[in-house]
Order: structure tokens, then sequence, then C-alpha cells
């Protein structure tokens, strides 16, 4: 649904904010408020482009949707700048405040109220937000409360990505052709891939985690995160239109499979270890070395093999790290928490999930 106001994006990113401001402008400008990226910013105000669009990275979701602010501006020769937004290294609403700027979206966020209230103030611009987060959400206040120029379209049951691809749609329908054939933002091939990937993230970004295959849906498109940032990667809304769900499942599937036969290798070295010499009870351990990568899928399978075996629920996983010995305890039994053991040896963590650096003499004493 879309709701004119603005929003606070919870506490914590408001106190990043804020800390951000007491510190030199070097100290917090990186990447993202890029020489590249001020460099576009200073060309498009001088060349008074009407259109900014900031997308959330690195999100699946934000990338999406730039690809929509993408596809709907080319089509109809819309001048628009398009540029990553983080909210670890934000860009500065003085970079974004120029003659010439008439409509300033932000896609799959919304800044801290500050950046929208002074973006707002400075420029006579619309805003535009979309965001699914119930973050947002919960903070978004009535409508008569809020600046005339500042919308945002706010869902808990539709992601960004859905949302934008449906707005741009829409707009791309209104202002159809001369000759009153109004085609489709995408080509039809185009149309079912991309639509079939929007449903597999609106799965994830919902956290509904219903559709078949989305765990290895999720596990190959996340190598892609790091290649969405449009100023570093120019090939960016091409790879997009690229991408499919069945393919990603199908990456994603080889990665597990290649995951659980590693898995199944080591748990066929495993031992007995005295947890705290046995204070906290013995289970079933292994030696990862080099598969670190694996241990929480290791010691889940070694938590259930512990319990078949009469011994505590509970799977180590150990291994060297920067020249540390470290142990992963992981417990599939809602009853036991792990997390005891690793606080009494400086680590920490949660019931099912905790770690810690033991000392190589002190584990020879584990694992008599």
């Amino acid at each position: 649904m879309g709701v004119k106001g603005y929003c606070e994006v919870g506490r914590s990113l408001i106190g990043k904010w804020r800390t951000w401001s007491r510190y030199p402008v070097s100290l917090w400008v990186r990447s993202l408020r890029s020489n590249a990226a001020l460099e576009a910013i200073a060309k498009a105000s001088e060349e008074k482009v009407p259109n900014v669009v900031l997308y959330n990275y690195p999100s699946f979701s934000g990338a999406y949707s730039a690809l929509f602010a993408h596809l709907f501006h080319s089509h109809h020769n819309i001048p628009c700048l398009i540029l990553p937004f983080s909210s670890v290294e934000p860009l500065r609403v003085e970079d974004l405040t120029s003659e010439g700027l008439e409509t300033c979206y932000l896609l799959d966020f919304l800044c801290p109220k500050e950046f929208l209230l002074k973006l707002s103030q400075q420029s006579e611009c619309k805003v535009i937000g979309f965001d699914h987060r119930k973050s947002a959400i919960s903070c978004i206040p009535d409508a008569n409360d809020c600046p005339e120029n500042l919308t945002i379209h706010a869902s808990l049951e539709k992601s960004s990505s859905s949302a934008v691809y449906e707005y741009f749609s829409t707009k791309h329908a209104d202002i159809g052709n001369p000759d009153g054939v109004v085609p489709s933002l995408l080509d039809s091939k185009a149309k079912v891939r991309v639509e079939l990937v929007l449903k597999y993230i609106e799965d994830g970004d919902l956290h509904r985690w219903s559709l078949p295959s989305i765990r290895a849906f999720n596990i190959g498109l996340g190598e892609w995160r790091s290649k969405f940032n449009c100023l570093a990667n120019p090939y960016m809304y091409e790879q997009l239109l690229e991408l499919s769900a069945d393919d990603l499942i199908a990456k994603g599937n080889s990665y597990l499979s290649s995951q659980q036969n590693a898995a199944s290798k080591l748990l066929g070295k495993v031992f007995r270890v005295r947890l705290g010499r046995g204070f906290y009870g013995e289970c079933l351990g292994v030696r990862a070395d080099g598969n670190s990568n694996l241990s929480d899928e290791i010691g889940k399978l070694l938590s259930a093999k512990s319990a078949a075996a009469g011994l505590r629920p509970v799977g180590a996983v150990i291994f060297m790290q920067r020249n540390n010995l470290k142990m992963c305890l992981r417990s599939t039994d809602n009853a036991t928490d792990t997390s005891e053991i690793a606080k009494a040896y400086g680590g920490g963590g949660s019931p099912s999930s905790s770690s810690f650096i033991i000392r190589m003499d002190e584990y020879n004493q584990w694992i008599r």
C-alpha cells in the first residue's frame, strides 16, 4: 500500500547516523561515497538530471529495484542517476540537492528521519521511498503529519522489489506509446524469468521460506551480492536480466551436495570429547581443519549422532583459526545450552550455537 510519511528506521540505525556525524568526514566516507559516486553526482547536477535513484546495497531487492528504475527511465529516455546506498557508508543530503532535481527514489530502504526531513526541506523535489521491513512500517506516522513532497510505499505483504516492479510497470503503461501500444517493461522471456526470481526473493524478504528449494536459491544468489554495485559493475543490469531461478537453485544444490559429501567424510573420523574435562559431560567431536565453513552443518549432524550414542546432544567441531585452536559447539536439542560451556572458557553464543578459543594443553585434556 502507498503511505505518505517519513520513517525513523530503528534506534540502532539512528544511533549510527548520529555517531557518524561526530567524526571527521574522512573517517566515514568510503567506497559508496567514492570519487566515482561524487563525480557522477556532480555531472548529473551540471546537466540538471531530474531523477536520482538510491537503492539498498548490498541487497537483492535493492538491486532488482534499481533494474526496474533503469529500465523505465531508459525506455522513455528520461535522464536518471542511479547509485548504491548503504547506511554504513552513506551519501549526505548535501550530495543530492541540486537545482534540477525533481524526484529522488529510495528503493528497498528508508533513511533515518533526519535524512528524510533534511532532504525534503532543502529540496522541492519529490521523495519516494519503498520498504517492507517491520521496523520501517511501525515508525510511519499518520499521513496528515507528513510533508507533501514525501511519499512512502510500505507493506508487510510484499517485498520492495515486487512493489517497485509494479510501480514502474504502471508508470510505463500510463505513459504508453504514440501508436497506442503499451509494451511490458520486460520482454516476454525476461518477464517470466525475472518474475520467478522476484517470488523467491520475496519469500526470503518476508521470512516465509515456503517455496521449494528456497535455501538452494539463496545460496546460489549469494555469490552475486558483491556484484550489485552499479558503479563498480557496469554490466549489473544485463546480468540481473539473465539470472534465472532454476540456474540459481542448481548452483545452490551443487554447493549443498559438495558440503554434504565433505561433511560425511569428516563424520567418519569422530571421537569423544570430555567437555570441560568431563564437568559438562561428554559428546562427539571432529577435527575440521581446512573445513571451518562446515562447522555449523557438521556440528548439527554430530549433535544427533552424539545423542544416539547416549552422550550429550552436542556436536564439537574443532579447527585451527589464525594460529588458535577454536571449538564450535552445536546442539539440535532445545533443552541443551552450549553457551554455558563456551562462556566458561571465554567465548559466547546462543544455546544452540556457541564457540570459544581453547588452549592446546587444555584441549588435550578434553580428548583423552
